[in-house]
């Protein structure tokens, strides 16, 4: 089995990372919702048209770091994966 190359990479947590850590309740209703959300169509569909974009630009599963990023026009263009989830963080 080959070693995971991003095991030890975590520099820290983030305040939510906190939180959610220290309130399992809250941890709790939120993975609720989150597993009820993804199960969604619309979530579906968001998650299958970014897929296919990573693997049409090769970026898929190659831990390049990179993503593709819907931009406010709806185009998508290669994106650091960091940067994008970042700004995006709570949109849906």
């Amino acid at each position: 089995m080959a070693r995971n190359t991003l095991a030890g990479k975590s520099t820290g947590k983030s305040k939510s990372a906190k939180y959610y850590a220290s309130n399992p309740k809250a941890k709790k209703k939120k993975a609720d919702y989150q597993k009820k959300y993804n199960k969604t169509a619309k979530a579906k569909k968001y998650r299958s048209e970014l897929n296919k974009a990573n693997r049409k630009a090769g970026t898929y599963g190659n831990k390049d770091g990179m993503d593709m990023s819907h931009t406010k026009k709806g185009k998508l263009v290669k994106e650091k994966a960091s940067k994008n989830r970042a700004r995006n963080r709570g949109k849906k």
